[in-house]
């Protein structure tokens, strides 16, 4: 088994699509434990990636509360890799293209988002991973006035930088269908051009989401996939990944594995976006490890070591389902699959953290 990527599990899917309308969210520590407690054949989890938002990890949070954190986590025996910033209006931020207070809000909390990431960091918690952000608003107000809209979530974007780089972190971009010109593979590859910061920009991509890319949800012109699809055709679905991911694979910084039976769910902010999958869900679209394999191997066909770690994303399971321990073995068996198929050993890496 390769040493790399380390593998981490989200601990999002205890918040996301959670709350009065739902179900309770599940704590952090429960995670956690769930977490810790994943083992297949003497494999565990490295660490976690985190969504600093109550009740979880407020972005307020002080430094007391951050060493804290710290230390529950890395006396656990698990690394603290990713974090998500809540740039959501709901959450405290504003619209990337919305007007000058909400944009101020936006990068607010990046700001408060890469304090935290520095101070874990500082604390010897952190050694990898990014802080992720989207444009924190909808593809159809962003339909309006494409060009200036994404005109002016570029410049949101290039301010995010400059505070990133302040504290020595650096951003990415999540692909996801729900977001205002980052809604297609298209519109994502144009905004990323137009940040023009590809040393504190990247992509983050996720398997269940960026699928959805190929069927041209939200972006019809951008489908890549045929009208009527046959799904047992896989040429053509290896074709399609082929095409998206020598679109976006050059900007990918941070990578999620996870499923999709290609249809869409969700609420609020997060309407029209991708269904995830259990690994072993019969309904679900892809070759987990196979198609991994686009995102982590360049054109060469060799792994492309642009991150140190890989994260599960699964959202909007139910807690039955998430309060199993077998569930979280599933993940690990999945993760441990990819690794073994497009992982790379110890001095590869030292090799990739120097370049």
């Amino acid at each position: 088994m390769h040493e790399y990527p380390k593998l981490h599990n989200a601990m999002w899917p205890g918040l996301v699509g959670k709350g009065p309308d739902s179900e309770p969210p599940i704590d952090l520590d429960t995670m956690l434990d769930l977490t810790q407690k994943a083992e297949v054949d003497g494999t565990r989890f490295d660490g976690v990636d985190l969504f600093l938002f109550d009740p979880h990890t407020s972005i307020d949070a002080s430094d007391d509360d951050i060493k804290k954190l710290a230390d529950n986590i890395g006396g656990r025996g698990l690394a603290i890799g990713s974090l998500v910033a809540p740039v959501w209006g709901p959450t405290g931020g504003g619209s990337a293209m919305g007007g000058p207070e909400d944009r101020e809000k936006f990068v607010t909390q990046v700001r408060k988002a890469c304090r935290i990431g520095a101070l874990l960091r500082a604390s010897g918690a952190r050694k990898y991973g990014i802080i992720r952000i989207d444009s924190s608003c909808g593809p159809a107000d962003w339909a309006a006035d494409p060009e200036g809209n994404t005109r002016k979530i570029a410049e949101t974007f290039r301010a995010a930088c400059d505070v990133a780089e302040s504290f020595g972190e650096r951003l990415a971009a999540e692909g996801e269908i729900c977001w205002g010109g980052m809604h297609s593979w298209r519109n994502m590859a144009r905004l990323l051009e137009a940040v023009d910061r590809p040393k504190t920009l990247g992509f983050q991509a996720d398997m269940a989401h960026t699928l959805l890319f190929t069927l041209g949800y939200n972006a019809p012109e951008d489908r890549i996939l045929p009208e009527g699809y046959d799904w047992s055709d896989r040429a053509t679905l290896d074709a399609a990944m082929k095409t998206l991911t020598d679109a976006l694979r050059p900007w990918t910084i941070d990578f999620h594995i996870a499923q999709n039976d290609a249809t869409v769910k969700g609420s609020g902010s997060h309407d029209k976006t991708g269904r995830h999958c259990l690994p072993q869900d019969g309904d679900g679209k892809l070759d987990v490890t196979h198609h991994a394999g686009y995102w982590m191997r360049g054109a060469d066909g060799l792994p492309t070591r642009a991150f140190q770690h890989v994260c599960w994303d699964g959202c909007m399971f139910p807690n039955a389902t998430m309060m199993q321990q077998q569930t979280w073995n599933d993940i690990l068996s999945t993760m441990m699959a990819v690794r073994d198929a497009h992982g790379w050993d110890a001095a590869q890496a030292m090799e990739a953290t120097k370049a």
